[in-house]
């Protein structure tokens, strides 16, 4: 049986054809929590060690390595049942420009909350400095990053129609 399938089971039988009709976005939504967690450790382990002084440039390496894993998991997942629109290097170039301009937008409100509002030491005290770059970078950079890449995906990267709603073969 297949992964989806399994999860989709899991569901109450009210909303199953819902989860169905929106299984891509579940799957990316998937990939990007697996991404959510791989960002905040290397960003958090960059800024507690090498980086410390440096919390936008820690940010920037943690979303770039995120950024790669996500390629890999959207394409060979995600979008796996999208025909292809475009030839794979084309298709990554895409991926990556489209990542780059999240990157920025996964940044902004960190760099915002740092040097626009202040919410750095000894402005502030360390717990309101961590809670403030945790707010900015993780919850709203993440969601603004997020919601800009799925529209710019579908409608500039894998802009192939959906080959079949369910896939059985290669989530298993």
């Amino acid at each position: 049986m297949a992964l989806v399938e399994t999860v989709v089971n899991l569901v109450p039988k009210s909303l199953r054809s819902l989860a169905l009709k929106h299984q891509e976005l579940l799957k990316f939504a998937a990939v990007g929590g697996m991404t959510f967690l791989i960002d905040t450790l290397i960003f958090y382990a960059l800024k507690l060690t090498i980086l410390e002084p440096h919390p936008v440039t820690a940010k920037i390496v943690s979303v770039l390595v995120a950024t790669i894993v996500s390629y890999v998991l959207n394409r060979e997942w995600s979008f796996r049942t999208r025909g292809g629109g475009h030839e794979r290097p084309h298709e990554a170039a895409l991926f990556f420009l489209i990542s780059g301009i999240g990157v920025i937008m996964y940044a902004a409100p960190l760099w915002i909350s740092r040097y626009v509002l202040g919410f750095d030491a000894p402005a502030v005290s360390r717990l309101t400095e961590e809670i403030a770059d945790f707010v900015s970078s993780s919850i709203i950079g993440t969601l603004l990053g997020m919601a800009f890449r799925w529209w710019a995906f579908r409608k500039f990267v894998f802009t192939g129609r959906p080959d079949r709603v369910a896939d059985d073969s290669a989530d298993t």
